[in-house]
Order: C-alpha cells, then sequence, then structure tokens
C-alpha cells in the first residue's frame, strides 16, 4: 500500500491503516457513469477502492459535460464506461476497474454478487426496483442517489437487515418524476449528491459513522436547507 498516497486518510483516528487496508480489499459495483457516477467513481478510486466495476452503456454527449466532469470534448462519442474507467487508471493505478458495457437488467444482474457494495447512479426507476430486488436476495446493501432540478436525495437500503427501496416507495408510480433531461438540473448538484453516495460507501467499508440507513436525506440548494426523513420496513419480503 502506498501510504504516501493516502498520508492524509489514513491520519484520521477513525480510520488510521486498519481502514485504509478495508478500503483497499473493498469491492464497490458503480451502476451508471453519468452526473452521479462520476463524483462518485472519482473520490472512491481517489480513496483506495481496490475493486470498481462500472455498468454504463451510453456514450459520451455534449450535453453530458455540463455535469459529467470526467469527460471532456475529446471523449465525445465514446463509451462512458470505457472512458471512465481509463480516467480512474491514471487517477489511481494501484487499483483494479471492471468495464460492463450494458445496461443493468434481470438477465445480467447476477454481477452484483461479486461485490461488497452496490452504487444506484441511474436515473432509471425500473432498474432500481431491479437492483433492489436482487441486492435483497444476495443480501447486499446498496447506495442510492437522486437528483430533481435543484434537489437531491441520498439513503442506503438493505444495510445489515434495514429498510429496503420498496419500504420508501412500493410502487413505481410513488417514485416517478421527470428525469433531468426534461426539466433539466444544476450542474453542481450531482456532484454533491455523488459525493455524499461516495462517503456513505468508504463509511459502510471502514464501519465509521452513522449511516443512511432507514433514512432519506433531502437537500435543496437554492434554500440550502438539508432535512433527513426517518423510515421503516414496509414492503412485505418473501
Amino acid at each position: 500500500m502506498n501510504t504516501t498516497r493516502y498520508d492524509r486518510q489514513i491520519k484520521l483516528s477513525e480510520i488510521g491503516t486498519e481502514g485504509q487496508l478495508r478500503i483497499q480489499s473493498a469491492s464497490v459495483l458503480v451502476v451508471g457513469a453519468g452526473g452521479l457516477g462520476c463524483p462518485v467513481l472519482q473520490y472512491l478510486a481517489a480513496a483506495g477502492v481496490g475493486t470498481i466495476g462500472i455498468v454504463d452503456n451510453d456514450i459520451v454527449e455534449e450535453s453530458n459535460i455540463q455535469r459529467q466532469v470526467i469527460y471532456g470534448t475529446d471523449y465525445l462519442g465514446k463509451s462512458k464506461a470505457e472512458s471512465s474507467g481509463k480516467y480512474l487508471e491514471n487517477l489511481n493505478p494501484e487499483i483494479k476497474t471492471i468495464i460492463y458495457i450494458f445496461r443493468l437488467t434481470q438477465t445480467n444482474i447476477d454481477i452484483i454478487e461479486k461485490y461488497d457494495i452496490i452504487i444506484d447512479c441511474t436515473d432509471n426507476f425500473e432498474t432500481r426496483y431491479i437492483l433492489n430486488d436482487a441486492c435483497l436476495q444476495l443480501r447486499k446493501p446498496w447506495i442510492y442517489g437522486a437528483i430533481h432540478k435543484y434537489e437531491g436525495q441520498v439513503s442506503v437500503f438493505n444495510y445489515q437487515g434495514g429498510p429496503s427501496y420498496r419500504d420508501l416507495f412500493p410502487n413505481k408510480s410513488e417514485a416517478d418524476i421527470p428525469d433531468c433531461a426534461t426539466v433539466g438540473v444544476l450542474g453542481v448538484l450531482p456532484g454533491i449528491t455523488g459525493m455524499l453516495q461516495a462517503t456513505e460507501c468508504i463509511k459502510m467499508i471502514t464501519g465509521i459513522g452513522d449511516i443512511l440507513s432507514g433514512k432519506l436525506l433531502v437537500f435543496d440548494m437554492l434554500k440550502n436547507q438539508f432535512n433527513t426523513y426517518n423510515f421503516t420496513h414496509q414492503y412485505e419480503r418473501t
């Protein structure tokens, strides 16, 4: 382990060398390499997460660059998964990246079994339900993030038997809101949201702090308001 690279993190008494070794041994699957995925990938790689899987079947478009800060003009038309993977290799050559150029579906959901923690960086409700149900079955925790105009949300599901996504949103109709392609989004918002997701991931790996399990963090950038709402098991599990 390159202790110089992680010096400032190791100096945190709650993390130390033992915590850094846990980070190095961890595997995280990031589903989506867009607005949320970019900051998640950057900060997990910089922190030294040993294995990072990247799932995305999109290519970089010019409208992405306003908020998906891994990519520049030279990336236009290229695979987001491959491009972000190369970026991470340069950012931290000590980690391993695994690229999956497809959209997560029922037919390939089994890849999550290979990872310790799953992070949802999609903007697709159908994928979230597929992901949640598979994580329930495999007892995998996953970190949720969502954005809408100036507002972000973050939560952790299925963590140590905690509530799931369906406990918060039992049906798709209850969660359905327009995406940023329809209503727009403040460019920095996914950065803030993604960094909060990455923070929860590092806390889970190292076993420090309070985890957003059974809690929904909602923040409004226009009003500078952060609120946390508690929720419990509601969905009947089979």
